[in-house]
């Protein structure tokens, strides 16, 4: 899957342009490393943007 077609199925899956899907630089991931289910939450990154949060880390806050 291209990156062109990754950004199309994001917009019509949310309903967004695909310019801002885009701009917000959606990728394909593929784990890492795989651990038994009695592990996972300790040794799993976070694959998600928290975009509120990085908003407000840079001092942009919603009207």
């Amino acid at each position: 899957m291209t990156q062109a077609e990754l950004n199309q199925a994001v917009a019509e899956a949310t309903g967004e342009s695909v310019r801002t899907v885009s701009r917000r630089g959606f990728s394909i991931i593929s784990p890492l490393q795989v651990f038994p289910i009695e592990q996972e939450e300790e040794n799993l990154d976070p694959n998600t943007v928290d975009w509120d949060m990085l908003d407000l880390a840079r001092g942009n806050y919603a009207a």
